[in-house]
């Protein structure tokens, strides 16, 4: 059966433009002008009048909890949250339990994903310092690249030997995220704010303590090795000023949308609940980091989504767990940036669907293109509706957004041409696919 999206403004490689996109068997057949389409027999016609039809969202940076960690969420719960977000595709960080970092572990995440994800799904391996030889024995096609921790780590995923980083620099032919900061710096920061304020600092010293010197020291190093031996380095959720001065070329860098929308001073007033790291940085690197969403040193969004239960929020630098839910919202939270000038909606898609999709190599996925997965997203503008506890899917049941008024709404999420989320409710029969990549055809 044929379904067709007609009457929506169409943002799609640079461009909006009203058109109707016909869907037949998951995909893409056909974008036609925006005349009301005389339909065949059986066809489902959607009415996009009023909306923005962009592809689908495509996450690169997510850590759904599965296995091992899924009282804070699972599979489901947070595949559901991104359907409903408008997320059609999302990578998963290797930091579960166990952790990703055998063949193994990493064939056991695609079998829960091909039972329980909702929407398309990848898995990052993740390197560790005694791992390295079995990054020739992973499948290219079915990973988006490989995960570093680099200096910090929550867990045992920390890889701090330098001969360890020269043999992962030198031998990754795959994307290597990294995550940057200095484990030396902020133990000695937090040891100075424990003999200041006791075992548990204000949550407010947090970006003093994993503070902007931890994350320049660790980049520093990473984009050494880079350039040394021509790694395509992809930093994880930049949070400084200064860190954008290193990129460019095979160094790209992620944006995470809690940076974007808030600051260091927002700790005042949602305590531990934006505490993450690295940590949320200042006004002015807030303003630097938006405008780099436009200059071209920022190549993708992201959300660092990370559930943690309520309770394991509470407290202060020592204490408080570090991540917080953000998937269902990132969507919309981008859109309100888009409404505020801070970059156009073209760029919004460029930054959350097609440079994802290149920057990883996708297969047939990121774009509004004949032959292409019918990944797609329905908006509607001028639609205000508030952030409460009954609408959060994530199984932690909060957001740092509750209380907050959006204009925008996701109307519809279409997953593989299947309406995954619409009027409000996820199909939970629904089961997504698995990603392909080519990553020949990348960055």
């Amino acid at each position: 059966m044929k379904t067709i999206i007609t009457g929506g403004h169409v943002v799609n490689e640079g461009r909006v433009a009203d058109a109707n996109i016909i869907i037949e068997n998951g995909k893409i057949v056909e974008i036609t002008p925006n005349a009301l389409p005389t339909l065949p027999p059986a066809a489902e016609l959607i009415d996009a009048t009023g909306c923005y039809v962009l592809p689908g969202i495509i996450d690169d940076h997510v850590h759904f909890r599965e296995p091992g960690l899924t009282q804070k969420g699972d599979i489901d719960t947070e595949s559901q949250a991104a359907a409903a977000g408008g997320v059609t595709t999302y990578f998963d960080m290797p930091n579960t339990q166990p952790q990703t970092t055998t063949l193994e572990a990493l064939d056991d995440k695609f079998d829960l994903a091909a039972q329980k994800s909702h929407v398309n799904y990848a898995f990052f391996y993740g390197a560790t310092n005694d791992n390295l030889r079995t990054f020739n024995l992973l499948d290219d096609t079915r990973i988006p690249g490989i995960k570093l921790f680099m200096g910090s780590s929550t867990g045992n995923m920390l890889v701090d030997s330098y001969e360890v980083l020269e043999y992962i620099f030198s031998n990754c032919r795959l994307p290597l995220m990294v995550h940057c900061e200095d484990s030396a710096i902020i133990n000695r920061n937090m040891a100075a704010a424990k003999e200041a304020w006791g075992e548990d600092p204000p949550v407010r010293l947090h970006p003093l303590i994993r503070s902007e010197e931890a994350c320049l020291s660790s980049t520093r190093r990473a984009v050494t090795l880079a350039h040394k031996y021509g790694t395509r380095l992809h930093l994880a959720h930049v949070s400084t000023a200064d860190e954008l001065e290193m990129v460019g070329g095979h160094i790209t860098a992620e944006a995470c949308v809690g940076y974007l929308y808030f600051t260091q001073l927002d700790h005042e007033r949602l305590g531990a609940k934006i505490k993450v790291n690295p940590a949320i940085k200042t006004p002015v690197d807030q303003f630097v980091l938006r405008q780099a969403l436009t200059d071209g040193r920022i190549t993708v969004i992201g959300t660092d989504h990370a559930p943690h239960l309520l309770e394991q929020k509470q407290g202060g630098c020592a204490k408080a767990a570090s991540g917080m839910p953000l998937i269902q919202f990132s969507l919309v939270t981008m859109l309100e940036l888009v409404d505020q000038g801070v970059l156009p909606i073209t760029r919004l898609v460029e930054l959350m669907a097609h440079n994802p999709a290149r920057l990883f190599g996708v297969e047939r996925r990121g774009f509004l293109r004949p032959g292409y997965q019918a990944d797609i997203t329905i908006v509607r503008p001028q639609c205000p509706w508030t952030v409460s506890k009954d609408l959060i899917l994530s199984r932690c049941g909060w957001s740092p957004l509750e209380g907050h008024q959006f204009q925008w709404r996701v109307e519809r999420t279409l997953c593989n041409g299947h309406s995954v989320y619409a009027d409000g409710r996820v199909d939970t029969s629904y089961i997504g696919q698995p990603v392909a990549f080519n990553h020949q055809s990348s960055f």
